[in-house]
């Protein structure tokens, strides 16, 4: 088993394609109508354990979500969270209602279950096309805030009884948000600071003292009848963006444990599908997608993104990018928990929608980013900077890496003009090391290491990147480090 999800990860880097179509299929052929055979059917098993990997996918997501690239496309990225999204569940559910025949309900279900997007499938299948940060800082965005408003509308809309007027589902979804988001920002706050005051015993606990915080905040979100994802995702990005101590291992910890929430989520999910029983669904799940990607979400874009002026060629490339991923698989359960009439055929559209929409947008989006002139192939790719604390020393050492498009190419030593305190110390090129003068000229691949004492850190960092995006006249052109662009 471990060997299949080595080599799903290993086609998926390679391919493209997300990773959620390999480990789907790895579950597919374990289960029933497979080689496998095992039979699964348990759907409170499989929401529980797939809110326990959301949490942990969500949480890893924002340590990795950087605030100065998402900032300036917050606005939009919000209203792609509330406005897109009602706009999407409406068009959607309409579809399924007047196309498909579905009863009222299930429409919604469908619409509320699909409007959540996937910043993991898209930039799997993006990460060899460079793109301006205005869009990927939306994307990103997105797809870690409309998680919460879209779970609150399936539950809803899922709950026994009538279901409730819209104003009071608006007034409920902005009072969960608001709750998740204060929860979710004082534990990420509280977090970080003990952890950069409070010397934890040994090193390999602080990985995991980020993660338990991050679950605290989900725990403290649900318990608070706030948006326990909200929260964790807002923890973890605060936390994410205040240096904490031994950051590259807590790094790398968090992504692993990621991967392993994707491939154990992904493969439960295959083996509770019945393939049999999804050929009766197939032709509603086109219909429904044809609607969700061709109408309700270039409308969805269009509508939330008016006040911002965008491109139309922006709002082309971001309206085709909005790839399903687990999560609409996952909250598909929610109907089937409490017992929504139509609950199984719900959970069989939604899953046939979502993995043959992946199959053609996934491959076809950084053909599209090029032909819209989105692939910006000339854009200074950012210096890949890892920081270990030398605790003892009260410093630090960066490991810089100088990647194919860096304006750092051709740059000497020093022309860098690090602040006093800082200084590259060893050089890496070719599988050989050694110690750099004033005038040794840097080139695309070498490894830096920079050591930096506290005080200095920030501005050595700052002052690097703005090089590998400016070049040596990075002080001249506004590129300085005190904006690190």
């Amino acid at each position: 088993m471990l060997l299949i999800a080595v080599a799903a990860v290993r086609i998926s880097s390679r391919s493209g394609l997300p990773s959620l179509l390999l480990y789907l299929g790895i579950g597919i052929a374990m289960g029933q109508d497979g080689i496998g055979n095992v039979s699964f059917s348990n759907a409170e098993m499989t929401q529980v354990i797939g809110y326990a990997a959301l949490v942990v996918i969500l949480a890893e997501g924002g340590l990795g979500t950087k605030w100065k690239e998402i900032k300036p496309a917050l606005p939009a990225a919000v209203a792609l969270s509330l406005v897109g999204v009602a706009v999407s569940v409406g068009v959607t559910a309409a579809g399924a209602h007047y196309l498909v025949g579905l009863d009222w309900r299930p429409s919604l279900i469908i619409g509320a279950v699909v409007s959540s997007t996937d910043a993991a499938a898209v930039f799997s299948v993006l990460r060899k096309v460079p793109l301006p940060a205005r869009i990927t800082g939306v994307l990103e965005a997105e797809s870690g805030f409309n998680d919460a408003p879209v779970v609150i509308l399936v539950v809803a809309f899922s709950a026994t009884g009538p279901v409730e007027h819209w104003y009071v589902l608006i007034g409920e979804i902005a009072l969960e948000l608001a709750i998740g988001a204060a929860i979710g920002l004082a534990v990420g706050w509280l977090g970080s600071y003990g952890l950069r005051h409070v010397a934890l015993p040994a090193s390999g606990l602080y990985p995991i003292a980020v993660m338990a915080i991050a679950t605290v905040a989900y725990a403290a979100g649900a318990m608070a009848h706030g948006s326990g994802f909200l929260a964790v995702y807002l923890a973890a990005m605060v936390m994410g963006n205040a240096k904490l101590p031994h950051w590259p291992a807590t790094r790398g910890f968090a992504e692993g444990l990621g991967w392993i929430a994707q491939i154990g989520m992904f493969v439960l999910l295959g083996l509770l599908v019945t393939p049999h029983e999804l050929a009766d669904d197939i032709v509603p799940a086109l219909l429904i997608g044809l609607v969700l990607t061709m109408i309700a979400r270039p409308l969805e874009v269009l509508i939330s993104l008016l006040p911002f002026r965008m491109r139309w060629q922006e709002q082309a490339l971001m309206s085709w990018a909005g790839l399903r991923g687990a999560v609409p698989i996952i909250l598909a359960t929610i109907p089937m928990v409490t017992g929504v009439a139509d609950s199984q055929r719900i959970f069989n559209i939604v899953f046939v929608l979502v993995v043959v929409y992946t199959l053609i947008q996934g491959p076809t989006l950084p053909w599209l980013a090029r032909k819209l002139n989105l692939g910006d192939d000339a854009e200074a790719a950012d210096l890949g900077i890892e920081s270990a604390p030398l605790e003892r020393l009260r410093g630090h050492l960066l490991s810089v890496s100088v990647p194919k498009g860096s304006r750092m190419h051709g740059v000497e030593v020093g022309e860098l003009r690090l602040p006093k305190g800082a200084s590259v110390t060893l050089v890496v090129r070719d599988g050989e090391s050694f110690v750099p003068g004033p005038t040794t000229v840097l080139r695309l691949g070498d490894e830096l290491l920079v050591v930096a004492t506290d005080p200095v850190r920030d501005a050595a960092e700052a002052r690097l990147r703005a090089i590998g995006h400016g070049g040596k006249l990075a002080g001249w052109l506004g590129t300085g480090p005190e904006t690190g662009r």
